[in-house]
């Protein structure tokens, strides 16, 4: 065996060296690789410690890590936010047309003085002496009328305004807006408020869903869609909210209809057929029901908040008619005109009065508030803690409840003040 002599000691150096190199390179071209290509996540390449040219491990951070920057959400604008809700609403938006059985004139010629024997011997029949005259021949169904509604049940459950379907004696259509058309039946109509309920015989419908108007904010964006104009289905007009908790007197057809209190202002245009139609937010939620627009004015229109209609319909699903609770008083919201011309020591309430006849009474006899005594003249101050006013008339307070329920009343009786129980009924 040849023996082998040791290398000297620059020739080991330099071997050692350059080894070292070699695997230096090939480590790193190996993390590389891994870092880029490889299958195994990041974070198991953070328990490879940092070495020092010594090899071994240096002061510093522990853990190399690897770490994909989290993606930023997407912000919609508000242009695209109208877009989604028109779209994930209209579907469930419907124009209500409104029918009549009307008379169908037909013309005749005939001659004006008729069997008259004095004008014949001078005119005698000439068709030149014939006038045309129309005489009524049957009738026809006609189209009268148009408003707007929209599907809060897959069932066939369409809301709109009282005011739409008021004529008992006409005929009223839903047309969808795929176009498909379906007979309506009026199921109730609201006595105190500007609400309708209706049903046609369909399932699997499109359906709007509820918003919250109580959490409404001055501001936030409205968005409404109607049967415009009676001509034009679903036209979408968009604004804010640009008040809460309004009251104004209803008119229609120039006479004049119920109170309305804590209604919704808006800037969406609301145009004439609009009536009954969903005012919606971003969300594509329905947050009121299209009822009112000041004449003469620009863009001030108002909704009804929906948590109030959406009480009426549910009464109406589950017992086949609208159900209101009932007190038994005639009053009057006490302003300060009122406190000045009767002297009152309160600016705020409802005080009980009589009407203008003789049998309209205060107080009526076997209701609620007789059974509880309330008299006329009294003031009622607050429902259950809640003080009244006139922008939060008794009519808005007692509409929360339903019968049966039992409310205190702070009552203002011969200049003392009391709390009374009084047990709600139902409105007859």
């Amino acid at each position: 065996m040849p023996e082998h002599k040791p290398l000297p000691p620059s020739a080991t150096a330099a071997l050692t060296i350059l080894i070292s190199v070699i695997l230096s390179a090939g480590t790193g071209f190996l993390a590389g690789v891994f870092a880029v290509s490889s299958p195994v996540p990041g974070d198991l390449l953070s328990l490879l410690p940092m070495m020092g040219d010594d090899g071994r491990g240096v002061a510093g951070p522990a853990f190399i890590r690897r770490t994909a920057a989290a993606p930023k959400p997407e912000v919609q604008t508000d242009e695209q936010l109208t877009i989604a809700a028109v779209k994930k609403a209209s579907p469930a938006v419907v124009s209500i047309i409104i029918s009549k059985d009307m008379p169908v004139y037909e013309q005749q010629m005939v001659n004006p003085f008729g069997n008259n024997d004095f004008f014949s011997q001078f005119f005698g029949n000439s068709p030149q002496f014939q006038v045309p005259q129309y005489q009524q021949k049957g009738t026809e169904k006609k189209k009268v009328g148009a408003g707007s509604g929209f599907i809060v049940s897959a069932d066939g459950y369409i809301v709109t305004n009282r005011h739409v379907v008021a004529d008992e004696t006409a005929e009223y259509t839903a047309v969808l807006a795929d176009g498909r058309t379906f007979p309506v039946k009026v199921l109730a109509r609201d006595p105190s408020n500007d609400v309708a309920v209706l049903k046609v015989e369909a399932t699997g419908l499109p359906t709007l869903a509820y918003g919250d108007s109580d959490a409404l904010q001055v501001g936030q964006r409205a968005i409404a869609i109607g049967y415009a104009l009676g001509e034009f289905g679903n036209t979408v007009s968009s604004g804010i909210v640009s008040g809460l908790q309004r009251s104004l007197k209803g008119v229609s057809d120039g006479q004049s209809s119920e109170n309305l209190f804590g209604v919704i202002q808006t800037d969406a245009a609301i145009n004439p057929g609009n009536s009954g139609g969903p005012l919606l937010n971003l969300k594509g939620q329905v947050i009121g029901v299209d009822v009112a627009i000041v004449q003469g004015s620009q863009n001030i229109g108002f909704a009804l908040p929906i948590n109030d209609v959406r009480r009426a319909v549910e009464t109406v699903r589950k017992g086949g008619k609208l159900v209101r609770p009932f007190l038994g008083i005639r009053f009057v919201m006490i302003d300060k005109d009122i406190k000045k011309a009767n002297q009152l020591s309160v600016d705020n309430g409802a005080l009980i009065v009589r009407g203008d006849k003789q049998t309209d009474l205060a107080v009526l006899p076997g209701s609620p508030a007789d059974k509880a005594g309330l008299m006329e003249n009294d003031i009622v101050l607050e429902v259950s803690g809640q003080k009244l006013t006139e922008d939060f008339p008794l009519d808005q307070a007692l509409s929360k409840y339903a019968p049966g329920d039992k409310i205190t009343l702070k009552v203002l009786h011969r200049g003392e003040e009391k709390t009374v129980a009084v047990t709600l009924t139902e409105k007859k």
